[in-house]
């Protein structure tokens, strides 16, 4: 699905420029959010915005859907949080190296797709 998704958008980029024309790329959905600023001297609302992107620690990231709302949010703590549009090799190595389940009651690392195929597979999330 991924692949032919990739395909498709190097085929249309390259359709417009053999054309003349331009190719607007589809805008993200998916942001990661990085924080590389302290707690010093932040006042109240920006203090807020950072505890609900789950971004209370300097290095810490998040994944954040880009909405509206969040896109505002992202605006206003610019200088504390640095944040980009990751590739989904990208997002594969995050949670394969950082990403913990619950099974059980108990956080199990996430080490392949059977752990998420066993527990998911019934809402029909197959990775």
């Amino acid at each position: 699905e991924h692949r032919k998704l990739e395909r498709s958008l190097i085929r249309q980029r390259r359709l417009a420029k053999e054309g003349g024309n331009f190719f607007l790329e589809p805008e993200a959905k998916i942001a990661v959010v990085i924080r590389i600023r302290g707690i010093n001297g932040v006042d109240p609302k920006t203090k807020k915005i950072l505890r609900l992107l789950r971004l209370r620690q300097i290095h810490n990231a998040t994944f954040v859907r880009l909405n509206r709302a969040t896109i505002k949010m992202l605006r206003l703590v610019e200088p504390y949080v640095t944040y980009g549009y990751p590739n989904l090799k990208t997002i594969r190595e995050l949670v394969y190296k950082r990403g913990y389940a619950k099974v059980n009651k108990q956080r199990m690392p996430i080490t392949d797709n059977t752990l998420i195929e066993e527990k998911l597979g019934k809402h029909g999330i197959i990775c």
